[in-house]
């Protein structure tokens, strides 16, 4: 199976009535070199200034980004050209995450590569040491910044200290 880290930045909490600005993804292996960025033009009219301002992005900066439909199309076509086998969705917040990468995979594209389900990162860790108020963020090694490739290759790195350091069993 083919992990991919994917962290998600957005202009409000749900997709469709609001836009996913951006968007980061890692392959998870060894060497976490292979990443993909997407920056994509609002789709909606609303916006919450706080919750882009998250971003560091402005919204006349995001008005000048790719048309989503193009993303999400590379975005398919990345999954494709780095993925020997099914790729499967992971992030820290998947909850938040899968819903627009879903939603815009099949609103743009018409599928999803990831197929129907997500996994996540946090859930994962707390099941790893038995423990619901414990949190993975300390494993990670490059810094939150909220550039979303940023935040996914932090996340990825955790889940390699997991895998190597912690005895998780799991396949890349």
């Amino acid at each position: 199976m083919a992990y991919i880290m994917v962290d998600v930045e957005s202009d409000g909490p749900i997709p469709g009535d609001f836009s996913m600005i951006s968007f980061g993804a890692v392959l998870v292996d060894d060497q976490l070199d292979k990443t993909f960025y997407g920056k994509l033009k609002p789709i909606s009219d609303r916006f919450i200034p706080e919750a882009l301002s998250i971003s560091g992005i402005s919204r006349d900066e995001s008005l000048s980004f790719d048309e989503p439909q193009k993303v999400m199309t590379q975005f398919a076509d990345w999954i494709n050209a780095v993925c020997t086998d099914r790729p499967i969705f992971i992030s820290d917040n998947s909850g938040f995450d899968w819903m627009f990468i879903c939603w815009y995979f099949h609103h743009f594209t018409g599928t999803n590569p990831f197929g129907f389900s997500s996994q996540n990162l946090g859930s994962l860790y707390k099941g790893m040491v038995k423990d619901t108020f414990k949190t993975f963020k300390h494993l990670r090694r490059t810094k939150h910044t909220h550039n979303p490739v940023d935040d996914c290759m932090g996340n990825a790195e955790a889940l390699l200290t997991m895998k190597n350091e912690m005895g998780l069993k799991i396949k890349f």
